[in-house]
């Protein structure tokens, strides 16, 4: 074949769409990641959205068909999850945003410390304790249930609110994340200088430092707050006063009671509804927060 032939051929190939011809082959590849993320955001999508409006419907409305057009009983599921047991529902709800809010708040000021810590100062052991660490992080949550039950039965803590925090608190993950940061976010000149100057380390850390990694602290912050609600087995093991079960404990018991009394499923749809627009509206808040501290890296820089 002659090169005029072969440089039509690729012309032919080239083609903008619109010209009834096949697309070049490059950009029939280059749509396969494109085609890979919408059908996995479809699948985790997909529950959430019968979630909605499965919480819309009634009890007739929910067993009779399944559809995907929204009902006419969410007001009155709202009305009956809030007068069950008098307001339960509630109660597990500023449970979970307790246990959430401040777990995720210490556990964030733990990793920011020991981050910090692990990312500036140079100390005999900092790499095996660093590695620890890592080993904390592959560590499955359910392996360390039963010890800190035990634990914490030795100290009379269980079935309180305590026995939920106190083993949120310190996060190997979050303290990873955070030493990773500080090494990026916090230049050694800058601490050097604040040295020099006269400060002491609390105000490097509080003044310099903690700015700086606060983009990071916030992801620690997102990770645990969303881990700290999503926690199932440690309230399951640690408490038996259901006016203490967080929002995820509260759901599968009142799950259980829907085995024998087929209405309650309406009632645990609309409160999983529910318990999902706090997570919502949190990455929300901080997907703003983050868009900002990129835009103003940008004008410092």
């Amino acid at each position: 074949m002659s090169s005029l032939a072969i440089a039509k051929t690729d012309t032919a190939t080239d083609a903008t769409p619109g010209t009834g011809r096949r697309p070049p082959l490059r950009r029939r590849i280059a749509l396969i990641p494109t085609v890979t993320l919408l059908l996995g955001a479809l699948y985790c999508l997909l529950p959430v959205a019968w979630v909605v409006i499965a919480s819309t419907k009634s009890g007739s409305e929910l067993f009779s068909t399944f559809t995907f057009l929204p009902g006419s009983g969410f007001t009155e599921n709202l009305s009956d999850l809030s007068a069950y047991r008098d307001g339960v529902y509630w109660q597990w709800m500023a449970n979970s945003a307790l246990y959430a809010v401040l777990g995720a708040l210490l556990s964030t000021a733990v990793s920011s410390f020991a981050g910090y810590a692990l990312a500036t100062y140079r100390f005999r052991g900092r790499e095996t304790m660093f590695n620890v660490l890592l080993a904390g992080v592959l560590m499955p949550p359910v392996i360390l249930a039963i010890p800190q039950y035990l634990l914490l039965a030795k100290a009379d803590l269980t079935d309180s609110y305590l026995s939920v925090l106190l083993p949120q608190i310190l996060s190997p993950y979050g303290v990873y994340l955070a030493r990773i940061y500080a090494a990026a976010a916090v230049p050694g000149d800058v601490v050097e200088a604040g040295r020099m100057d006269g400060a002491s380390e609390w105000r490097i850390f509080t003044r310099i430092a903690l700015p700086m990694m606060l983009p990071g602290l916030v992801t620690v912050f997102l990770f645990q707050f969303v881990a700290i609600w999503n926690n199932f087995l440690l309230p399951y093991i640690m408490l038996s006063d259901d006016e203490k079960f967080p929002i995820t404990l509260g759901l599968y018991t009142l799950l259980e009671q829907g085995s024998n009394t087929p209405a309650l499923y309406t009632l645990v749809i609309t409160g999983a509804f529910l318990a999902v627009l706090p997570l919502v509206a949190l990455f929300l808040v901080i997907q703003r927060f983050w868009s900002l501290d990129l835009l103003s890296g940008a004008v410092k820089s």
